[in-house]
């Protein structure tokens, strides 16, 4: 490793930028010179569906000049069946840009259920990523204890951290956060013995506040067979933030988010280092909490964003919330965009003063409260709605917008609608899990605030060669706004 990514990894990832290594220097550079995006890899799942064949990795066109625009023009199948791929991430990003010996060469593509961990090569031939390496989960059990991998992000270090979400059996109480280094060799856990929270999921770590802080979904034995109201009040769901010591591994401090924050999911810092506040979309009671320091140095919290439940006819509760389970913040910190993926909507937040967001933009791309479902929403004087979706190139939006990712410049979100096959039949029944998932794109006005549906983009993962597949995260080749952790 070069000198300046030594003196990162000691530091806990503060170093200068003189060097290039991969990414980019700063979030604004990327911003304003990265090119416009033309592949992005998909996370597509056959596990759940009835259809025996294993996951895979597609690569989409993004070029609107191209004959295959808008299409799979490359899919990498695992090699078992079963995995649920789900989240992904880089051996390398921007927290490696003060090392020119680093590559963003290798995506890391962890199985929720299985525990294996798939190694892709994507700089070999970008259109057609091959297999590198599988990291089996019984080497990962057995040298660690750990299962149910779910976020990647890479260390200044070059090794890469992945949050595990229960032991090889399900119990919440034996997650921790697994290191692999360089070569994708099991290293051992990251957090100190005995500085394990009680639920994980995801997490995000900002240096220069010597601060790592992560979520808490639940016990995998809990939600691998679907959601159970009655499992949220038995406890086997979380509702915390853990701030932890980096790079030290030190459990420093738990938020308690209460009723506020159930199902803490995706958590985010701003994209500015020097920031200390960050965001954490909680599904359940579909808040978005603000996290953020305070005088003294601790950690405190409060509600920034709030989606009402709506009061609903013909589904299995009297209100529904609108279950946030993925949020993106601009490279700027400018905007802050959210998905409520039962009822259907996505919405753009003004976030130049983080502890006052508003609504700038908002559009209707799916949900169970879309016009000719069974399902309808009442308003306050008592009458009974429906929200407008219209179709794209054809098709009939299905399921609601669950995974988004936000192009460098700020102007196109892409989004996908599979969050997890149990629940994606649970919530959504065969129109998602028989007829497979879609992806769009939405334009982004960034000057004004603004969504709008692009016409002209619509990923059919409903007639993929072998069967419909559930389509989940998103990764460019080049970096993108929720894998890149600046130093």
């Amino acid at each position: 490793m070069a000198g300046a990514a030594v003196a990162a990894a000691a530091n806990g990832g503060a170093c200068c930028h003189a060097a290039k290594g991969p990414g980019y220097a700063t979030p604004l550079e990327a911003m304003e010179k990265g090119p416009r995006e033309k592949l992005v890899y998909v996370t597509c799942v056959y596990n759940g569906t009835g259809i025996n064949k294993p996951d895979y990795l597609a690569t989409v066109d993004l070029e609107p000049d191209s004959p295959t625009y808008s299409q799979v023009i490359h899919r990498l199948p695992v090699t078992h069946i079963g995995d649920e791929l789900h989240h992904s991430g880089w051996n390398s990003c921007s927290s490696c840009h003060g090392d020119p010996s680093a590559k963003r060469r290798f995506l890391i593509l962890p199985s929720l259920l299985s525990g294996r961990v798939y190694v892709v090569d994507t700089a070999t031939d970008p259109r057609a990523p091959s297999l590198h390496k599988v990291v089996e989960s019984e080497d990962i059990a057995d040298k660690t204890g750990l299962g149910f991998p779910h976020t990647s992000h890479c260390l200044a270090s070059g090794d890469i951290m992945i949050s595990c979400l229960g032991d090889k059996e399900g119990n919440a109480a034996g997650n921790g956060f697994l290191l692999l280094d360089s070569e994708f060799n099991v290293k051992g856990r990251w957090e100190k013995p005995g500085h394990s929270p009680l639920f994980g999921y995801d997490f995000w770590y900002q240096p220069r506040h010597k601060t790592m802080i992560s979520s808490s979904w639940g016990a995998p034995a809990a939600f691998r067979t679907g959601f159970n109201l009655q499992h949220v009040q038995d406890g086997l769901y979380g509702r915390h933030l853990h701030v932890y010591d980096w790079p030290g591994g030190e459990l420093k401090q738990t938020l308690d988010l209460g009723d506020t924050g159930l199902i803490p999911l995706e958590v985010r810092f701003l994209h500015d280092p020097s920031k200390d506040t960050g965001y954490v979309g909680c599904a359940l009671t579909s808040n978005m909490v603000r996290f953020f320091k305070t005088a003294d140095g601790s950690w405190s919290h409060e509600v920034a964003i709030s989606v009402k439940p709506l009061k609903v006819h013909n589904w299995i509760l009297p209100e529904m919330p609108g279950l946030i389970t993925d949020f993106v913040i601009s490279l700027d910190d400018r905007y802050l965009y959210l998905v409520n993926w039962l009822h259907g909507d996505i919405r753009q937040y003004n976030i130049e003063d983080p502890a006052k967001p508003f609504l700038a933009g908002q559009v209707w791309v799916g949900g169970l409260l879309q016009k000719g479902s069974d399902v309808v929403y009442v308003t306050d004087d008592g009458q009974e709605e429906q929200y407008n979706v219209p179709q794209v190139k054809g098709h009939r939006l299905r399921g609601g917008p669950q995974m988004i990712q936000l192009s460098l410049d700020g102007k196109r979100i892409y989004v996908t609608n599979s969050l997890f096959s149990r629940w994606d039949e649970q919530f959504f029944g065969d129109d998602l899990v028989k007829k497979g998932s879609h992806m769009l794109q939405i334009d982004v006005d960034t000057e004004k605030g603004g969504l709008a549906i692009n016409p002209n983009f619509f990923v059919d993962f409903g007639t993929e060669p072998d069967g419909p597949a559930l389509a989940h995260e998103m990764r460019y080749p080049g970096g993108d706004c929720t894998s890149d952790i600046w130093i």
